[in-house]
């Protein structure tokens, strides 16, 4: 591809007028805050679901606290490594390398920092199997996705995205030490649920992705041919959201919860494909209701997965 992966000697030259107000500003953004938080939703009802109850709140908090700092780590790496695609589109020019409001330097030290702490909180606040799969994790969100698939194939989110599949896997094993078919399942409900939740956001940024020469699927491919996929992969995630319930045997709450709001995710995917049929482009197309729904659905199912063995014991 033309675009040049970024210099890794370039370094952004610190101003002596910054108030450290804003640099740690700068240094948080880096850690992407907002996926964080979309991550840790699939952390702590894993650990409600693994303790059939109430989990340690010591436990959950050692969890929380690690979880953070891994994703924020992964997400700085990719801050860096990705400053040039960053630079060219609108959605993420204003992130702080693009901004030249940290140094290359100090960034990859900050994350290097970052996946230290978080393996020693989870490995000692937890487990190591807790904190050898958050540094799994990280590898391939760095190595797998930002620095080999996302600029070289379409399918780069379906298999770079394995890496925000493993918070369950985490919050699970934090809790029982082991890994079990129902942390899987949850992993599979993740894994599908990736693509049509990044897919329908690529769709209203389809111009910048191509702008950076990035190949998400809206880009190379037409919006029917795209929705028909998105449509297969919410069925997909709402079948892996049933399975569920046979593998950690849970109550009557968890499965009504994950199949009406699947129901809903279906209907609003098909909607999408039923506007890019009818030839509605950008705006009118509108993809972000998918993609705002996508949010609350993975919510709302894994919140029941938390609230339902409160109220049911396992058969």
């Amino acid at each position: 591809m033309s675009l040049p992966y970024p210099d890794r000697t370039e370094d952004a030259v610190p101003d002596p007028s910054v108030r450290w107000a804003d640099v740690v500003r700068a240094y948080v953004a880096l850690t992407k805050p907002r996926i964080i938080e979309l991550l840790l939703v699939t952390t702590v009802p894993a650990m409600f679901l693994a303790a059939h109850g109430i989990p340690s709140g010591w436990l959950v908090v050692v969890t929380m606290v690690g979880g953070m700092f891994a994703a924020g780590s992964a997400n700085t790496f990719n801050c860096v490594i990705d400053r040039d695609i960053d630079e060219v589109m609108r959605r993420t020019r204003r992130r702080p390398m693009p901004r030249h409001q940290v140094p290359a330097r100090s960034a990859y030290a900050f994350g290097v920092i970052l996946a230290i702490i978080s393996t020693l909180v989870l490995g000692l606040g937890a487990n190591w199997l807790s904190a050898i799969l958050a540094l799994a994790a990280n590898a391939i969100y760095v190595f797998v996705y930002t620095l080999w698939l996302k600029r070289r194939t379409s399918q780069n989110i379906v298999w770079g995205g394995i890496a925000g599949c493993f918070p369950p896997l985490i919050g699970w094993t934090a809790v029982t030490g082991r890994v079990g078919w129902a942390p899987l399942v949850l992993f599979l409900i993740v894994f599908f649920w990736t693509p049509p939740h990044t897919w329908a956001l690529a769709f209203r940024y389809r111009e910048d992705y191509a702008a950076a020469e990035v190949p998400m699927l809206p880009v190379v491919m037409d919006a029917v041919g795209v929705s028909w996929r998105i449509v297969a992969y919410a069925v997909l995630t709402v079948l892996a959201s049933l399975l569920v319930w046979p593998a950690a045997h849970t109550g009557w709450l968890y499965p009504l919860v994950a199949a009406v709001t699947g129901l809903v995710f279906i209907w609003e995917s098909v909607q999408l494909l039923r506007r890019a049929r009818a030839g509605l482009r950008d705006a009118r197309l509108k993809p972000m209701r998918l993609f705002h729904w996508s949010n609350s659905y993975l919510a709302l199912v894994f919140i029941a997965a938390a609230v339902d063995p409160l109220f049911f014991q396992p058969r």
